[in-house]
């Protein structure tokens, strides 16, 4: 097993970043066997996997908009939901009051009752 420095190991690193060379060129460069082993020094001391993570800077002013935003959110998936609620009691109603009174009261407020009966045209 061989023990690298940990100058080595960030002098492999930069050129893998710095100069292109391939992770298998360092490799046969050098004679380093490990699979893993350069992948490692470059999670450790490599600066590309700081690529991958999202940093958010928000002053206090932001952090409050979102806050109003995501209450604001909240009151409208409120909202929305008592208007669906309203929907599904409205059209429950008029079923009932179809099977009442045997009519079909979606069809006779959609179109002009005068034409559905025939009367009006003559």
């Amino acid at each position: 097993m061989h023990r690298y420095s940990i100058s080595f190991r960030q002098k492999v690193v930069r050129e893998i970043e710095e100069e292109g060379l391939t992770i298998q060129a360092a490799k046969r460069r050098y004679g380093i066997g490990g699979g893993q082993t350069i992948q490692r020094w470059m999670r450790r001391f490599g600066k590309y996997h700081l690529l991958e993570k999202i940093v958010r800077i928000e002053t206090m002013e932001e952090k409050d908009q979102i806050k109003k935003m995501q209450e604001e959110i909240r009151k409208l998936k409120l909202a929305l939901a008592d208007s669906l609620m309203a929907q599904k009691c409205l059209e429950a109603v008029i079923k009932e009051a179809d099977k009442e009174y045997k009519t079909d009261l979606k069809k006779s407020f959609g179109s002009d009752a005068s034409k559905d009966s025939g009367e009006g045209s003559q």
